[in-house]
């Protein structure tokens, strides 16, 4: 039986947009960010941002069909409790498919895979891991602990 939870946890992080791609491997002297770097980008945030649509699709289809005035308040209460958090993961979805969306914008203008901060090469493998990154794993790191010593 628990292979069984370990084969469909495993295939649940199958198609997961960061498990459910082929690394890039630069070719010999390929310059950062060529063709088809940006290419493999596009294509990794294009399914991604499908996986999060689709998901907007069915939470609609489920809060429309499981949409209910039970009788019992207690009910009421964790029927609401689970849309209201349905919604919150929908709204933080909502806002990454517009990063995603951002981000594909920054590919298309080939303004992609460069920190922000000091303009270095992010890295093939930070964007992989997490592709609407605007900061190479420095300056990330130097923000995060910034943000730590002024709201603790």
């Amino acid at each position: 039986m628990a292979s069984t939870a370990r084969k469909k946890s495993a295939s649940k992080t199958a198609d997961s947009p960061f498990k459910n791609f082929t690394p890039y491997k630069p070719k010999k002297n390929e310059p950062y960010m060529s063709e088809g770097q940006l290419d493999h980008f596009r294509n990794i945030l294009g399914k991604w941002r499908q996986e999060l649509m689709e998901e907007v699709d069915r939470t609609v289809h489920h809060m429309r069909d499981e949409a209910a005035n039970f009788p019992d308040p207690a009910d009421r209460a964790t029927q609401e409790e689970e849309f209201s958090i349905e919604l919150r993961t929908r709204d933080r979805e909502r806002k990454l498919i517009k990063k995603i969306d951002q981000t594909i914008d920054r590919i298309d203008q080939e303004d992609f895979g460069y920190c922000d901060t000091c303009g270095v090469e992010i890295g093939l493998r930070r964007l992989e891991a997490r592709p609407t990154a605007t900061q190479c794993i420095d300056c990330k790191s130097l923000d995060e602990i910034k943000e730590k010593q002024l709201h603790g």
